[in-house]
């Protein structure tokens, strides 16, 4: 509990960060107007189109009687847009941290030098940042639908599908975001994406505190906008918090 508070506090200090050094949030904040405009973009074809989707996905419905037809296809149309939300989310923070690449290695550095940075900083181009980002952005949102797509549809279950599963769902996308926005400083500090996970899976609390709170606030129309760049330097400083113990490890190692 005590690390999940600490992450919840790590979003608390980007926001103040940021609030000090408004253009460090403008220039956050770009990536993410041009991936929310490309999302919603996606997101309102989807919606114009779902009855279409659903009768696409469903052919074995066509003989079926008129009103179980319509019922079947409502349910699959509700479940097709949930996880298009889901998976939007997710691929919201890959897509502005692929993006704004070089924007936010900008951010992470001028918040390093503020806090101090861990040792074992590497140079990274911006064709390399972007790179990792498309590519470990991809393998997480694909990651994510392991647990996402059966979540979805245990949303069906009476009772328990309006309980414990939107609480399964939360906690799942609030891991893989904060996998996302620890990524860059990880990247800056020699970490892939395999290596960062284990790493913060010795942490989870603090992951979990952040991932969650960057969710909750990003369910408010456009809020994702200011929290994008506030949860990044979010990451950055959980990032500072266990490369520490890399370090450790690999000094021992040595």
């Amino acid at each position: 509990m005590r690390d999940f508070m600490t992450g919840v506090r790590f979003f608390g200090q980007g926001l103040g960060i940021m609030l000090r050094s408004p253009r460090l949030l403008l220039l956050g904040a770009a990536p993410a107007v041009l991936t929310a405009l490309l999302l919603l973009g996606g997101m309102v074809a989807l919606i114009l189109r779902i009855d279409d989707l659903a009768a696409l996905v469903t052919p074995f419905a066509d003989d079926w009687a008129s009103g179980l037809r319509a019922v079947v296809r409502v349910l699959v149309g509700v479940t097709l847009v949930a996880a298009s939300l889901v998976i939007g989310m997710i691929s919201f923070m890959a897509l502005t941290l692929a993006i704004g690449g070089p924007f936010y290695e900008s951010i992470a550095e001028k918040v390093a030098e503020g806090l101090g940075d861990p040792p074992g900083r590497v140079e990274l181009s911006g064709g390399r940042l972007l790179w990792l980002g498309l590519r470990d952005g991809l393998a997480l949102v694909l990651r994510s639908l392991l647990f996402t797509i059966p979540l979805l549809i245990a949303g069906f279950i009476p009772v328990l599908g309006q309980t414990v599963v939107p609480v399964l769902l939360m906690l799942v996308t609030a891991w893989f975001l904060a996998l996302e926005l620890a990524a860059v400083s990880f990247y800056r500090h020699g970490l892939d994406l395999t290596q960062g996970r284990k790493l913060l899976r010795t942490r989870r609390g603090l992951a979990l505190g952040l991932g969650l709170t960057t969710t909750l606030l990003c369910l408010i129309p456009f809020a994702a906008i200011i929290v994008m760049p506030v949860a990044f330097v979010g990451g950055v400083l959980i990032a500072r918090e266990v490369l520490p113990e890399a370090n450790a490890v690999s000094a021992g190692a040595a």
